[in-house]
């Protein structure tokens, strides 16, 4: 993708975006993103959703299932085309999963399951955090610890974690990056996405 064939409203988010690049740690080689690309949530929190809109505009093909299962990945896409990449956004919101009719546990299984079937298929797993501090249990209800529980089920088990800054700020990402030898993506902002992603997947 070069900036002559993209939308002018893109190219110009890339290049302002380009100011304040994100960060690529250089402790592990990151995986061959490609797609098209299964985007799911572990915890139901509107992160999926954020990363919806970054995927769009950089008109990669994916799907957003809320709910995907380990099925769906072998199944691939709704035209028989298989998954190329898994991102699974981190993040818990207890209204989300009250409306899915789930609970954390719940969640914690399906993943398992999801990332088990992508190592199975030889799928890249992309653990996102994208909301900040205030998702993460600094920013939740006394004695929720949901949040951190899809940080534990998702973070050691990826191939590659993109996060906002300041949702690392206690180093919890990058702890978890070191030990694991796993690469780790911060951006500033989430307009930074655009370039992150943009450089992470193959064209």
């Amino acid at each position: 993708m070069t900036y002559k064939t993209m939308p002018i409203f893109l190219a110009c988010a890339l290049l302002m975006a380009a100011a304040a690049p994100a960060i690529f740690a250089a402790q592990a080689e990151s995986p061959e993103l490609r797609a098209p690309v299964l985007l799911t949530s572990c915890g139901q929190s509107p992160g999926a959703d954020m990363l919806k809109v970054i995927l769009k505009r950089l008109n990669l093909e994916f799907e957003l299932k809320p709910l995907a299962a380990a099925g769906d990945l072998k199944a691939g896409t709704a035209t028989g085309a298989p998954y190329r990449s898994l991102v699974v956004v981190m993040g818990a919101s207890l209204k989300g999963m009250g409306a899915a009719g789930i609970a954390i546990d719940d969640e914690i299984k399906r993943i398992a399951a999801l990332i088990g079937e992508a190592r199975h298929l030889g799928v890249p797993v992309v653990g996102a955090h994208i909301e900040g501090l205030k998702r993460r249990s600094q920013g939740a209800s006394a004695g929720d610890t949901t949040d951190e529980q899809t940080i534990d089920a998702v973070a050691p088990r990826s191939d590659l974690l993109l996060v906002n800054r300041d949702g690392n700020a206690d180093k919890r990402f990058t702890a978890v990056a070191e030990a694991k030898k796993i690469p780790l993506v911060e951006v500033e902002k989430n307009l930074d996405l655009l370039v992150a992603l943009d450089k992470l997947f193959k064209k």
